[in-house]
């Protein structure tokens, strides 16, 4: 475990440096990526909901917590990244505010959409899954499309895909609607809504 140069970008918690697992469990979220996604969102992020669902470092979920939300949900599948994760959380002491799980993120993701529908809460899904160009990764897109054609629109706030350049997803994704793509280096963030 060692400290990175991610950091929390703004917010309560900025300047903060994060915990990292070994760069073959884990890919955190680039700081100019990050604050991309969170300039587009600024107004949106008080007093929300996230569920970060390839969690590695939180680094998202925390930045969102940092800003003003009032609850995240952490998936995270791997022992060692879930341990660094939670480190992570409590050095920010925000253990009352989130959740971790630990498990397969595909399947996990359903226990949260049911803790969503029983509190009547909607939630920004960020989704940032492992590239597919790892071993045993190479339908991991198509299993992204999957579970969001399957999240219920009640509980859906935006739905956020960090995911390998070059790979594009599609118009609409069930009902949901593509509405903007943004290209950093070998990551893009896709929007649906």
């Amino acid at each position: 475990m060692v400290k990175s140069n991610i950091q929390i970008i703004a917010g309560k918690h900025r300047g903060k440096k994060l915990y990292m697992a070994d760069k073959e469990t884990t890919r955190s979220s680039k700081n100019i990526l990050k604050e991309s996604v969170f300039n587009s969102l600024q107004f949106e992020v008080d007093d929300s909901i996230w569920v970060e669902v390839f969690s590695g470092t939180g680094s998202i979920g925390l930045e969102a917590l940092s800003r003003g939300a009032k609850y995240a949900y952490f998936l995270e599948k791997d022992p060692y990244a879930f341990k660094v994760l939670n480190k992570n959380i409590s050095d920010c002491k925000e253990e009352e505010n989130s959740e971790t799980i630990l498990g397969d993120s595909f399947e996990t993701i359903w226990d949260v959409v049911e803790k969503l529908q029983r509190n009547k809460q909607k939630a920004f899904f960020y989704f940032d899954p492992p590239f597919a160009i790892r071993e045993g990764n190479e339908e991991i897109y198509d299993k992204v499309i999957d579970t969001i054609a399957r999240l219920p629109r009640i509980n859906v706030e935006k739905i956020i895909i960090e995911h390998q350049s070059g790979i594009d997803f599609p118009e609409n994704i069930a009902k949901y609607k593509k509405t903007k793509s943004r290209k950093f280096g070998k990551s893009t963030v896709t929007y649906y809504e």
